[in-house]
């Protein structure tokens, strides 16, 4: 069986292409601007996954969708679900699931790791019931969702994470904060969030930046957010040590303990 990635030439396209590989899957790689390989693709391939900026995943779909079999399975692996899902039941007569892997390109494997699944339309369920046996078989642990109820609570896993990261980054800029001198300093919390903003900012500024764009559910959640600095700047202009931590108290039976995950 053959299996296209449209934007396999990215971190986790290339990813996924190693991973159909050594499952002895015949992967066949395409840019979003290479026409007569989507083409190829189109006719060959029984399952087509799309990993691409969200920002132009419609306009893949909208290249790919129509050139797909009817028993085929048309996937995308973007960080937002309904918007991709909905194109690709507007432009193909195919199988359609959305898909989201909660992982990096950096994990060795799918063992341990959690992977969102959206069936969308399944005629035969075949390919629904193929893909949870891939995941499953491979040690992946499986949530199944609306795209709805993933893009609600991505924009809180994401997008509040991610814009209170943008926020520290950008006002340690607009103070002109000199890192060099902070080194010396430097506690190992502070480091790594100092390693995040570097990544979000000087390697995937684009797709954090439209994660967050495109995203329906965050402006209510920045609401909220604005409202709690506002709060929490009021308490510390008056020194009331004392409201602060009960509040940080009763917020914090909110939150279990984690447990540490285990890169290897």
């Amino acid at each position: 069986m053959d299996i296209g990635i449209i934007g396999g030439k990215g971190d986790m396209g290339r990813w996924f292409e190693k991973f159909f590989k050594s499952l002895g899957y015949s992967v066949l790689i395409a840019g979003r601007n290479e026409g007569t390989i989507l083409a190829e693709m189109g006719e060959r391939c029984s399952v087509v996954i799309v990993s691409v900026p969200v920002g132009v995943t419609t306009e893949v779909i909208e290249q790919i969708g129509p050139l797909m079999a009817k028993d085929a399975l048309l996937m995308d692996i973007t960080s937002l679900k309904a918007e991709p899902v909905k194109d690709m039941l507007r432009c193909a007569e195919c199988d359609v699931i959305g898909c989201h892997p909660l992982f990096g390109p950096e994990v060795p494997s799918l063992e341990g790791y959690s992977f969102v699944i959206c069936p969308a339309r399944s005629g035969s369920g075949r390919w629904l019931a193929w893909l949870r046996t891939l995941l499953k078989d491979n040690g992946a642990r499986i949530v199944e969702t609306s795209p709805e109820e993933h893009d609600r609570f991505m924009s809180i896993i994401q997008g509040l994470n991610h814009f209170n990261t943008m926020t520290f980054g950008l006002a340690m800029n607009a103070m002109e904060t000199d890192i060099e001198t902070l080194k010396p300093y430097m506690t190992p919390i502070f480091e790594e969030k100092i390693r995040i903003i570097k990544e979000v900012f000087s390697h995937n500024a684009r797709m954090y930046s439209e994660i967050l764009t495109r995203n329906p559910y965050l402006p209510a959640i920045l609401d909220s957010y604005e409202q709690t600095m506002k709060e929490l700047k009021n308490l510390i202009e008056k020194r009331d040590a004392r409201t602060l931590q009960k509040r940080l108290e009763t917020a914090g039976s909110r939150f279990p303990e984690m447990v540490k995950r285990n890169p290897s």
